[in-house]
């Protein structure tokens, strides 16, 4: 995440920012950092109360399916909260080139993160876990 928003930074470096009323820019930095902070942080607690791992290299450490909190919106809140944050990062940027740093962080997020994730998971809990992706939409 941090290498596509350096990237987005180093691409706004070769545009001329467009400009965009301040109201209607503020108004979308503070949607967006909201909604950044819901789904990241609400991500991050709900694992912590369920006693379980947020870090994605320790894929195999889940200790259980967490279906509550604001995984009952989206089975990826920790992801669509940095997805939030990089599109947060674009509107401040203020060039249209910093747009495709979130779509890429997404597109390659969902190919090399949470399609692996998800194998996991299936193997693990079976049917719990499929269950709930019926239920649940991947990211919103």
């Amino acid at each position: 995440m941090l290498l596509v928003a350096a990237t987005m930074w180093g691409a706004a470096k070769l545009q001329t920012p467009i400009q965009v009323e301040p109201v209607l820019r503020i108004g979308l930095l503070v949607v967006l950092n909201l909604t950044a902070l819901v789904f990241g942080l609400g991500g991050i607690i709900t694992f912590r109360l369920a006693k379980t791992t947020i870090n994605p290299v320790q894929i195999d450490q889940v200790a259980r399916v967490v279906t509550g909190g604001i995984y009952r919106f989206t089975r990826n809140p920790m992801y669509v909260g940095l997805t939030a944050l990089l599109t947060m990062w674009a509107v401040h940027l203020a060039v249209p080139l910093a747009l495709l740093g979130p779509l890429f962080f997404a597109l390659f997020t969902h190919r090399f993160q949470i399609l692996p994730e998800e194998r996991m998971m299936r193997a693990k809990f079976g049917k719990e876990y499929d269950d709930y992706c019926k239920r649940v939409r991947r990211w919103i």
